[in-house]
């Protein structure tokens, strides 16, 4: 294991260090006030709230220090993103340079703090929870500034050095659907077992799943345009009423990041647009996913039948990963940001769960049909006891796996990724589950 995996130090300071190649090579600078997504605040939020949230929740709530800049520290507490674009009003944000010179106080103040938990054996539970939540937090939000840099203009994309330019790949494999047996699902984690999680991941529970088929491989974009090409976003009987009346107020007649060009479709990736590949995943959201499966007689799984799906054995038994009890091994999926854009469905066929089913971890997150709620034993976490409970509100929907560029350090069974259903920014595939 490495030294980065062991000191909370050095863990924070290569997340930091990526964070600031984002800020400093990758965003572009005249694109900092800028809300490439309209429900997102602009990248100067991003740039401070990290910092902002890593001295609020450690140096000042944990060990009762002092913070840096308190005016900051409100300005960039907490931003819980609109629900509609205009949802909320920009405040007048600081120059760059005093963020800059915020940022590296901040940074400074969180570091000593940090040393202070590492060496101290009797420091507080709080303390501990803490150091963990700011560097999950870090690499949550990393991934979040990666979508917003998707959705800037190509021309305006800097590509990072050493850039490999995205493999479209061959045909897709054959639709195929797996038939998983009853069993249980032992969903969440103990809080004696899990070193770190977050609220909503405990505490575990066991529940009851009956047989049910699950897609073999996650939806194609090969797979998607055959319901873009039937009209699938013109039939109203496929979708929720809600949904469809998005559709039609918005004009949205295929996913989001596809491009018609002469009849065909070009595809967004991260730094730039390449013809579709047939055998990516199609990123949607959940509201074009849904729509997808009744087109096709089908319905999303709920999350239990996901992680049955992933984790369950034919023993009765379950893995940690789909593939085994082993580490978070991104040579099993595309994940932990070797790449910034998904591969074919079928290019790990070592990722395979024990009922076979492929593609589960890395290449997008994946939507369910559960909507994002807390498990029995619920309790807010300490460090930052609004994390989950703004979102218990029946308009959030589970997701779990990992993106290409999900940190493998996120990468556990018990976690639970949540957005709303009609958003469509998020690295988010999925596939079709029946009797």
């Amino acid at each position: 294991m490495s030294r980065a995996a062991l000191d909370p130090l050095a863990r924070w300071r290569d997340a930091r260090a990526f964070t600031r190649l984002l800020f400093g090579s990758l965003i572009p600078g005249d694109a900092w006030l800028e809300r490439p997504i309209p429900l997102r605040h602009p990248f100067v939020f991003y740039e401070g709230h990290l910092p902002a949230f890593a001295v609020n929740t450690l140096v000042k709530r944990a060990l009762g220090r002092p913070g840096v800049d308190a005016g900051l520290e409100t300005l960039f507490e907490r931003g819980i993103d609109p629900a509609a674009p205009g949802g909320e009003g920009s405040p007048a944000w600081p120059s760059r340079d005093a963020v800059t010179q915020y940022v590296g106080a901040a940074d400074a103040a969180v570091e000593s703090a940090l040393v202070a938990v590492r060496d101290d054996p009797s420091a507080s539970p709080l303390a501990k929870e803490s150091l963990n939540a700011i560097f999950e937090h870090e690499l949550m939000h990393q991934e979040t500034l990666l979508y917003m840099l998707r959705e800037l203009p190509v021309v305006r994309k800097r590509v990072p050095p050493g850039f490999e330019r995205p493999t479209p790949g061959g045909e897709p494999p054959p639709r195929r659907s797996l038939a998983i047996p009853a069993g249980r699902a032992a969903l969440g984690a103990e809080r004696s077992v899990l070193p770190f999680g977050w609220d909503n991941e405990f505490s575990r529970t066991e529940v009851d799943v009956p047989a049910f088929t699950i897609d073999e491989f996650p939806v194609t974009n090969a797979d998607f345009l055959e319901f873009v090409k039937s009209g699938g976003y013109r039939e109203r009987s496929l979708w929720l009423e809600s949904d469809f009346e998005w559709l039609t107020s918005g004009g949205i007649t295929h996913p989001h990041a596809w491009r018609p060009r002469e009849g065909d479709f070009c595809l967004r990736t991260q730094f730039e647009e390449i013809p579709l590949p047939p055998a990516w995943p199609v990123w949607v959201a959940r509201a074009e996913a849904s729509a997808y499966a009744h087109f096709r007689g089908r319905r999303l799984p709920t999350e239990a039948e996901w992680h049955r799906a992933a984790f369950g054995r034919p023993d009765g038994k379950e893995n940690l990963l789909p593939w085994g009890d082993g580490p978070a091994d991104p040579r099993h999926g595309n994940f932990g940001l070797v790449r910034f854009d998904p591969m074919s469905v079928d290019s790990f066929p070592s990722g395979a769960s024990a009922f076979g089913v492929r593609d589960l971890v890395g290449n997008g997150w994946e939507w369910t049909d559960s909507p994002f709620l807390p498990f029995p034993g619920f309790q807010p976490m300490e460090s930052y006891p609004s994390y989950s409970t703004d979102f218990f509100d029946g308009k959030h929907a589970v997701l779990k796996g990992a993106s290409p560029v999900t940190s493998a350090a996120l990468v556990r069974s018990s976690l639970r990724n949540w957005f709303r259903t009609r958003y469509p920014y998020v690295f988010a595939k999925f596939r079709t589950a029946g009797p």
